[in-house]
């Protein structure tokens, strides 16, 4: 065999692999969404959303040795039931390509723990489930500009935009985020355009 036929059937070869794997990767996130697996892990999808919303205490909160301070107890995601949303909206809501990548990216950072903490998520240190969403989050970073918009119109979004976008969407339109963890006022008063806010200041649940 002389070398150019060498080179073209390697060619051939890793062009033929990259088919098959991107055939694999279709079928993968086109697939039923397995939301059985989602339901059964709620408990770790609970521990990652209270990563991004904690439960925050400061002195003179509820709870806490300080008198005296001003009370800014903040409730994180987890009372929020902020796992419980983010649930419902990969089994109702979601479309078929991001849910398949939100199920396998909870698998794939169930191994990453394992692998690294010999743990899982759920019983790592507070720092060490930081470094695990910040390396998630950097690992799944969408492409910039329209090309970042196409991907996530044609390819659905990766799994850490879905976890942290329903973590959001969770946490501020519950109860106790809207009214502990944002400044809510039942009934607006007359519309004021700018309104510069106070030290500590929340932002507004209402508008």
């Amino acid at each position: 065999m002389n070398r150019r036929k060498a080179i073209g059937r390697i060619a051939l070869t890793g062009i033929g692999g990259g088919l098959l794997l991107a055939g694999y990767k279709w079928y993968d996130w086109t697939r039923t969404p397995d939301i059985t697996y989602v339901e059964q892990h709620k408990e770790l999808i609970t521990a990652l959303a209270e990563t991004i919303i904690p439960t925050t205490k400061t002195p003179g909160a509820p709870g806490t040795d300080t008198p005296g301070a001003p009370e800014t107890d903040t409730p994180g995601a987890k009372e929020a039931g902020v796992g419980d949303y983010i649930v419902v909206m990969i089994r109702d809501c979601t479309d078929r390509m991001s849910a398949n990548k939100f199920i396998d990216g909870l698998k794939q950072l169930g191994h990453y723990c394992q692998n690294h903490f010999d743990k899982p998520y759920q019983q790592c240190s507070e720092a060490d489930q930081q470094a695990v969403l910040h390396y998630f989050e950097e690992k799944d970073a969408p492409y910039k500009g329209i090309v970042g918009k196409a991907q996530e119109a044609f390819l659905g979004r990766s799994f850490f935009a879905t976890l942290k976008k329903y973590t959001v969407e969770g946490y501020c339109s519950s109860e106790l985020g809207a009214t502990k963890g944002l400044s809510y006022l039942y009934i607006p008063g007359s519309f004021h355009g700018c309104i510069p806010l106070q030290p500590g200041q929340k932002a507004w649940a209402t508008r």
